[in-house]
């Protein structure tokens, strides 16, 4: 320390003179440093190694484990010799994946969760029907982006969109919501294959609209994760159920309210909602998530385009769409529009006009319609306005105009 008069120090150094040591060197690297009273100039060099050598330290350069003398000679050797400059960079790289924030204990809850995952699923030799597949895919992706998310994107808004009397709507819930939504609708499908409803047992809605709403106000608090098991457990127990039931069960009746389906229609429209809302839950999350596979898109498609003539008689009646212009017979052609579907899950369809009984033929097309096979699902889930849709439209402009409002109108809550 100095004097409180700015003298000498104890040694009698003044704070100009004296010298602060370097870092201590290791005890292996005493053979190359000078001695400490020897001016740099003098220290000895040692000679150059050989490539051999070198190219053996690169590991312990990586690891910053080399002596001093010994990375200046690396780090020479590296600017001269291009493989070890490759091999040097693997090695940092490899040493950057090393060095994590992360811990590497295994989380004490994982075996559990394996042997919870290996039990709960059913057995491969009961195989999960052709027409059952797209459910069985779409909610296994759907549990898969539920599986990655934090406990405070579960409360993250979610705005679901649907047409109602040719205009959008919409409702605000949360990622929770929507999966009870989803369990709420899915109940219908629980009901039929007599497998317990989320509503209970009583007198419950069959409407999806009603059955939601119906659940969401019977819930004492905002629904949280605690809704993926349920919601999980339902899928399974559905895709478990039609697996051990056989063909017979295909043909059975879901009521919907105003109208039913068979059982592997109601499966198919069920895996559609699932990815739609999905992708409602990936985008209010920031989460990438995928149409489904191309066969499994095309199914939808068809689904919704063997919907459209009744959906559009049905708008007739409403006073939302042109009158019939031609009386046909059951089973007789009458106009059809072509819908031409590109891409994933494209294909050729022909659209009944007149009558939900007559048949689409291609001798009787009016107009033309072509989109993409993903649009052509958004529109039908009510997220792509119907002006807004088509890529390509040819022919008769009010047979277009009621088949794209009468596919949008097949969305609903």
């Amino acid at each position: 320390m100095t004097g409180a008069d700015g003298g000498d120090d104890r040694d009698g150094r003044t704070p100009a003179e004296r010298r602060i040591p370097g870092p201590r060197a290791a005890a292996d690297d005493r053979a190359f440093l000078p001695p400490a009273d020897v001016p740099p100039a003098a220290a000895h060099v040692p000679e150059a190694l050989p490539h051999r050598v070198l190219k053996s330290l690169l590991g312990a350069w990586a690891l910053a484990a080399c002596s001093a003398e010994e990375t200046a000679a690396v780090e020479k050797h590296l600017t001269g010799c291009a493989r070890c400059a490759d091999e040097a960079l693997r090695l940092r790289d490899a040493v950057g994946l090393l060095h994590s924030d992360g811990t590497l204990d295994l989380d004490p809850m994982l075996r559990s969760r394996v042997l919870e995952g290996c039990l709960g699923r059913r057995p491969a030799r009961i195989p999960v029907p052709d027409w059952a597949a797209p459910y069985d895919a779409e909610t296994a992706r759907l549990d898969a982006l539920l599986r990655d998310i934090g406990d405070s994107e579960w409360h993250a808004p979610v705005r679901l969109k649907w047409f109602e009397d040719d205009r959008q709507v919409n409702r605000r819930t949360t990622v929770a919501g929507v999966i009870s939504h989803l369990m709420a609708v899915d109940g219908l499908v629980s009901r039929a294959l007599g497998l317990d409803d989320p509503l209970g047992s009583g007198d419950t809605p069959l409407s999806p609209t009603e059955r939601t709403e119906s659940y969401w106000s019977a819930a004492r608090r905002p629904p949280t994760r605690t809704v993926r098991e349920p919601w999980r457990d339902q899928s399974h127990a559905l895709v478990r159920t039609v697996s051990f039931a056989g063909r017979g069960v295909a043909e059975l009746s879901v009521p919907y309210g105003g109208f039913a389906l068979p059982l592997h229609d109601s499966l198919l429209e069920r895996a559609f909602e699932c990815w739609v809302h999905g992708e409602d839950i990936a985008e209010a999350v920031d989460y990438p998530y995928e149409p489904p596979a191309a066969a499994h898109l095309n199914r939808m498609i068809d689904l919704a385009a063997r919907l459209l003539p009744a959906t559009l008689a049905g708008r007739r009646r409403a006073g939302l769409a042109a009158p019939a212009r031609q009386l046909v017979s059951a089973g007789a052609p009458g106009r059809s529009l072509h819908l031409e579907v590109e891409g994933r899950g494209g294909g050729d369809w022909y659209i009944a006009l007149d009558s939900p009984a007559a048949l689409g033929s291609p001798d009787h097309t009016v107009a033309q319609v072509a989109l993409d096979g993903v649009e052509f699902c958004r529109l039908v889930a009510g997220h792509v306005p119907p002006v807004e849709a088509a890529a390509g439209q040819e022919g008769d402009r009010e047979a277009i105009r009621d088949v794209l409002f009468a596919a949008a109108s097949l969305s609903r809550l």
